[in-house]
């Protein structure tokens, strides 16, 4: 289970969001510093996120992000306002060795095809979900959109069914209930996740100690295991060492 070290860039600066609300916010000091530490410390990879671009689009915080990119010899994956062709391509050529498409792949699937098709195993794809209640009374995992401050009227397990057919890395399933709460991971969500998809799925929210990874570790359905966990919070605030999280992890 790959560990991808999580950045959220705001501003210029290294922060964390609460549940993704923009007014809980953490900050951690300067995105590259922070990029250096945990790759001096053993990280082998690195998630970032462009909170702004996520919620408003464009690319606000794009220099920080190649900068960044251009400064660390490891991979960094990248998500927040990839919303089109250009803006992923942008990046890809630029050394972003993954993109994470979220609100284009909801609002305009046509442009997930085309960037896939373009760049086929480098694109994975942001589920991020709320559970709400549904007509019938019961739960449903409802996506949201534009840096989580939208809902969308897609279904976290109609969405899977639909990329099935495309040539992606994965996808990012994050519990937003969860997320920068350190309560712990959705074992019962991720789990019923892996027996829909055959992409690799990548783990987030909640995660805050070294059991939290085991239990990801160990999590199984249709004899397939998630592929990575992406953690910020619980290693930005020293709840956990990045050293015993590789370790855990394996990779």
């Amino acid at each position: 289970m790959e560990l991808w070290p999580a950045i959220d860039i705001r501003a210029g600066k290294c922060v964390r969001l609460l549940k993704g609300e923009f007014s809980a916010e953490t900050v951690y000091g300067d995105p590259l510093e922070q990029a250096e530490a945990f790759v001096a410390a053993g990280a082998s990879r690195l998630h970032v996120v462009d909170l702004d671009a996520a919620r408003d689009g464009g690319s606000p915080n794009r220099e920080i992000v190649l900068g960044l990119v251009s400064a660390v010899a490891v991979p960094v994956q990248v998500g927040g306002g990839v919303r089109d062709v250009s803006a992923a391509t942008s990046l890809l050529d630029a050394g972003v060795a993954r993109v994470v498409v979220g609100t284009a792949a909801l609002e305009r699937p046509e442009v997930l095809v085309d960037i896939v098709e373009r760049w086929p195993g480098r694109v994975l794809v942001g589920l991020d979900h709320r559970l709400v209640a549904g007509p019938d009374g019961g739960l449903r995992r409802q996506l949201a959109v534009r840096g989580w401050t939208a809902g969308s009227d897609r279904d976290l397990e109609a969405v899977l069914q639909d990329l099935e057919p495309l040539e992606l890395a994965g996808v990012v399933v994050t519990d937003i209930e969860r997320d920068g709460t350190e309560k712990g991971p959705d074992l019962a969500g991720l789990e019923h996740v892996l027996g829909l998809t055959a992409h690799p799925v990548v783990a987030s929210g909640g995660v805050s100690l070294v059991t939290d990874l085991k239990a990801l570790g160990g999590l199984v359905s249709g004899g397939r295991h998630l592929a990575g966990v992406i953690v910020g919070r619980a290693l930005l605030s020293g709840a956990m060492s990045l050293k015993e999280a590789v370790t855990v992890c394996g990779r």
